[in-house]
């Protein structure tokens, strides 16, 4: 939003600060400013001078050397091809250093070898006129050295570009003169308001006794929150006045005519939109604000074409939509040049209206802007009055017909919001000491009614104020810490008692997780949103899971709460095997499962993925798995597929798992959990190329339980032990469960662990698989012939099992 500087000074007396010193207290009190320019600063600069001396340049022939005066005591000689100048002649100068209009600034420079000391102007160069011949020549009676801006009687500006998104809360400054409080209150000075009783009088007095001819009709089922409007006759429209369009174009708005220019100006001026109607146009006089009732095509001011959906609010006549309500006017009821009836109407809406349909319209607008930040519906009749006042001045002749005509919900209806606060809490709350009587008159200053009663003020909300921006007393304790100013309250530490926070079992159990897969397994943490689409669970074949969807879905992606982490981790491990050749991740997150009685129930899972491009690492995740239940003392253990008893985390019909490459775990007697491949199917499908095995724990029936860790302190062995490697051949249509089934039986005391070494893929229907078994007693030398025994009982159970000695 563009703010001139000058305008903001009809209101108030700014002192004399730099420009960029002006930029920066706004910034601090109020709102960002992100540009600071000054417009018309080269007027000041730019001096009448008279010709004395015309002489050609010695090095080209088209060129002139002319010496001029700004004074007796001041001459200058620039290089000029200009074929207009002549000794006498009063010109416009520009010396080195002026930025011109056009965006050229004038810098030392030889021409032809002859330094020229600055430029002789033309009319174009000043953007005075779009082109022009020779330099400007000025009355012979022009005062020497009297510079454009008093010759010109022109204005320079201060132009501060503010961060709209800094004013959203705030629709009071959406216009000049809010803005102008703020100056006020910043630098302290008093607001100039000529919008009193007097005012209003005058301006009533402006109305007619007659019949006015056209009274608004405001439906109740619209969203309309109050409207005005008034009748004139005898306009003349016509090219707005110099300081009209140098005000609209200061603030980026293109003049049109006297009558679109005076409601843009007033739209700028006080923050209110409005619109102007030929009133020839308006069909048997009536004004009608209702609901549209079908799908119809409407004709914007722009001359777009536009479809207006059910429930759209518009301003019709008694045929046909005139204005889409809070947005932009009609075609077929603007103000042309043959114009001399208007209706003038001033209208609030309800915020969320005019954003839905500006949405929905694809229209956004400076009008839909400022509505949709909840406009104060008792300065309507402010801005009509001074839209009358100015129309009067612009059209001498022009006559109010009737009188203002109002309809809507009531405006005496809207109650005023008081807040009670205290000096001290005020000050408590900021951290510093501020005298009484500065914070009442910041208070005061910004608008707001202030009534002390002993140790409590309470403090009257203006209404400008009170439309979803001012609610409570912490707003109110920042008004003040705002214009006292952030930057002059000291810092400090905050002073607090330190205690330290005990984390809850929840919390333990899952930082013992992450702690473990990432300092162990290498494992690096995921994080994905609770809310998942139903393209990805289609994706996964993952069945059964769309009662929890999201009435008010933002998108498609994210449209109901997800069953589960395997989709996503799927999706996961798909982006990253792109860059990787393999890798470990996991997630600690919640899941969200139907439930008849309580509607819905939610769970805290453990999701691990490990992705191999050249092998299946199913063994490694079970691995894993199985050293993770040990470190966390779980009551839990690794076991096959129960024909009774299934998982509860994983559907083992579900076509994504592995047809032999599958575990359950079981986690207080019951299935919590699974270890299981991806299918190639599915890999397929994510474009996954490579191995995947996944790992599901539900965490929810042991993180609320306090878990003991255990800790088995032992001295290192006094006598060796020995580790005994072998080879077994396992067909693809096995499971490797079933390889420790033969080995589980066999009773050796001294075997301390045994585990699979290394998986080699021999082809499509064999493997290799090495097993590693280790042996140790603590009291003894283990025997050679003892060994032996051991190692042809192991070979005997796995060979027993189905899984013979590879030769």
């Amino acid at each position: 939003m563009l703010v001139s500087l000058d305008w903001i000074k009809d209101f108030v007396k700014i002192p004399e600060l730099s420009p960029e010193e002006l930029g920066f207290k706004f910034t601090m009190a109020t709102a960002e400013v992100e540009e600071v320019k000054v417009e018309g600063a080269f007027w000041k600069i730019i001096k009448i001078a008279e010709i004395t001396h015309v002489e050609r340049h010695p090095n080209a022939e088209k060129l002139n050397l002319v010496s001029f005066k700004l004074s007796d005591s001041e001459s200058f000689q620039v290089v000029c091809g200009a074929a207009n100048v002549r000794i006498g002649l009063r010109v416009a100068f520009a010396p080195i250093g002026t930025t011109l209009p056009i965006g050229f600034t004038l810098e030392p420079k030889k021409i032809r070898g002859i330094l020229s000391e600055g430029m002789l102007c033309s009319k174009e160069e000043l953007g005075l006129e779009d082109s022009s011949e020779g330099i400007w020549e000025l009355p012979h009676d022009t005062v020497l050295g009297m510079s454009l801006k008093d010759y010109l009687g022109v204005r320079s500006d201060v132009i501060l570009d503010i961060d709209n998104k800094s004013l959203t809360h705030r629709p009071d400054l959406w216009g000049h003169y809010g803005l102008a409080r703020e100056f006020a209150t910043i630098f302290e000075q008093p607001l100039q308001n000529r919008f009193d009783k007097s005012w209003y009088e005058i301006i009533e007095a402006s109305f007619s006794k007659d019949q006015s001819p056209i009274t608004p009709q405001v439906d109740g089922s619209s969203s309309s929150l109050g409207y005005w409007g008034i009748s004139l006759d005898g306009i003349e429209v016509k090219a707005s006045p110099d300081w009209l369009q140098n005000r609209l174009l200061a603030v980026g708005l293109r003049p049109i005519n006297n009558i679109v220019d005076v409601s843009n100006y007033i739209m700028l001026e006080l923050g209110m939109p409005m619109h102007i109607f030929d009133r020839d146009l308006i069909k048997d006089n009536v004004i009608h604000i209702h609901q549209v009732q079908k799908q119809q095509a409407f004709v914007t001011l722009d001359d777009e074409q536009r479809t207006l959906e059910i429930g759209d609010t518009v301003i019709s006549d008694s045929e046909k939509p005139l204005v889409v309500a809070g947005i932009m006017g009609g075609l077929n009821s603007g103000v042309t040049e043959q114009s001399s009836k208007i209706f003038i109407e001033v209208a609030n809406w309800k915020a969320a209206s005019v954003r839905k349909t500006s949405t929905v319209l694809g229209l956004r607008t400076d009008s839909s802007m400022r509505y949709e930040k909840s406009l104060d519906s008792l300065l309507l009749k402010r801005t009509l009055y001074r839209a009358i006042e100015l129309v009067n001045e612009l059209c001498p002749d022009a006559v109010v017909v009737g009188k203002a005509e109002y309809d809507g919900p009531s405006l005496e209806a809207i109650e005023s919001l008081t807040i009670t606060s205290s000096f001290d809490k005020i000050k408590t709350v900021l951290g510093i000491t501020i005298d009484n009587n500065k914070i009442e008159q910041i208070l005061i200053s910004l608008g707001f009614g202030v009534t002390i009663k002993e140790s409590t003020i309470e403090v009257l909300v203006p209404s400008y104020r009170a439309t979803k921006d001012v609610e409570f007393e912490a707003d109110l304790i920042e008004e003040i810490g705002r214009i006292v100013g952030y930057d002059n309250i000291p810092i400090s530490s905050p002073r607090l008692d330190i205690a330290p926070v005990k984390l809850s079992p929840a919390q333990s159990l899952q930082k013992r997780i992450k702690e473990f897969l990432v300092a162990r397994k290498s494992c690096y943490e995921v994080i994905s949103y609770p809310l998942i689409g139903s393209t990805l669970l289609e994706k996964a074949q993952w069945k059964g899971y769309d009662k929890l969807k999201l009435v008010n879905a933002l998108t498609k992606d994210a449209e109901m709460m997800r069953p589960s982490l395997v989709p996503q981790m799927l999706n996961m491990v798909a982006t990253n095997q792109k860059n990787f050749d393999q890798f470990r991740i996991f997630e600690l997150g919640r899941v969200y499962l139907p439930n008849e009685k309580e509607f819905s129930v939610e769970q805290t899972h453990l999701a691990i993925a490990y992705f191999s491009k050249s092998e299946t690492p199913f063994m490694s995740l079970q691995d894993s798995c199985f050293e993770l239940i040990q470190r966390l003392n779980l009551p839990a253990d690794i076991c096959d597929k129960h024909p009774k008893f299934k998982s509860t985390v994983v559907a083992e019909e579900w076509r994504g798992i592995h047809p032999y490459e599958y575990q359950n775990i079981r986690l207080m007697g019951r299935m919590e959990g699974a270890i299981f491949s991806i299918h190639p199917l599915l890999l397929k499908q994510f474009k996954i190329k490579g191995n995947v095995s996944i790992a599901i724990l539900n965490l929810g029936n042991v993180e609320d339980k306090k878990i003991k860790l255990k800790a088995d302190y032992k001295p290192l062995p006094k006598f060796p032990g020995s580790v005994f490697d072998w080879t077994v051949v396992k067909k693809n249509n096995q499971e490797f469960g079933d390889i420790f089934k033969g080995t589980n039986k066999v009773k050796i005391k001294e075997l301390v662990s045994l585990k699979i070494a290394d998986v080699f893929i021999y082809d499509d229907e064999t493997s290799y698989i090495t097993l590693s078994a280790s042996f140790l007693d603590a009291e003894k030398t283990l025997k050679g012939d003892f060994l032996a025994e051991a190692q042809d009982k192991l070979v005997a159970a796995t060979t027993k099992a189905g899984f013979p000695l590879k030769s």
